[in-house]
């Protein structure tokens, strides 16, 4: 197992950002600069994607393991849609490591389920993972069109996801595939009780990937938790209302 390629910069408390699916750490691009005036980033990028090598092996808990491996002590960790699930892990598996948790966009169950309405339909996800194989260009503009649907300034932010996407070589294929498996597979759902950590949770409010009302359950059911939802906004606050995503971070 490789160790993951990880750029860092700034000065301040370390905060360490984990990308979503089919992503890499570009897609900070926009409001890296105003975060290292307050921070330590480490952009990461996850295995099979951006910079950082593929794996024979894939798992949620692989890529904890291997983002614990390049954690410091007392980081807050901000992780977006998938990258917030691992970061959810992290808080559980190495509790020392993490000081506190953003989670945006995250939900801890991505698949509805007989008692989770707040989910994708499964088919929705198998149809994507089938599609991949067949249809790679079209399965994947399908998902970036998916994460601005329901926000305002569409037509920008799809551009800003697009042109974050192709900075990097595109995603191996086997990640995205097992990538797809752990949002099928995942339900951290019974494991929220025991997160210590104070957590922020930034959510529009009209995304269609992952609901804001899961947030909203979330908000209930983790001990110290706060939650800023965001108007008008899809599955990516911080490329639609990057000032209002930054000032959140401000105020940890």
């Amino acid at each position: 197992m490789s160790r993951l390629h990880v750029e860092i910069s700034g000065k301040g408390p370390d905060l360490v950002m984990l990308h979503g699916w089919a992503m890499h750490s570009g897609i900070w691009g926009g409001i890296r600069d105003q975060l290292a005036r307050h921070f330590r980033l480490h952009l990461v990028d996850l295995p099979g994607h951006g910079q950082s090598s593929m794996w024979e092996s894939y798992s949620l808990e692989a890529i904890v393991a291997s983002v614990a491996e390049i954690l410091p002590a007392e980081s807050i960790v901000c992780g977006w849609s998938l990258g917030g699930q691992v970061a959810l892990k992290l808080a559980l598996s190495v509790p020392t490591q993490v000081s506190q948790l953003v989670l945006v966009a995250t939900t801890p169950c991505f698949v509805k389920r007989v008692d989770w309405q707040w989910g994708m339909d499964q088919s929705t996800l198998l149809l994507f993972m089938e599609n991949l194989e067949h249809h790679y260009t079209q399965t994947l503009n399908r998902f970036f069109t998916l994460q601005v649907n329901g926000g305002c300034d569409m037509t920008q932010v799809l551009a800003q996801i697009r042109d974050h996407f192709f900075q990097h070589k595109q995603p191996d294929g086997h990640a995205l595939r097992a990538g797809l498996q752990i949002l099928l597979t995942t339900d951290l759902r019974e494991k929220l009780a025991d997160i210590s950590q104070p957590v922020l949770l930034l959510h529009g409010e009209n995304d269609v990937i992952t609901h804001v009302d899961a947030a909203k359950w979330m908000h209930q059911q983790l001990p110290h938790a706060r939650l800023v939802s965001f108007p008008h906004c899809g599955h990516a606050p911080f490329l639609s209302h990057p000032n209002q995503f930054i000032t959140s971070l401000y105020d940890l």
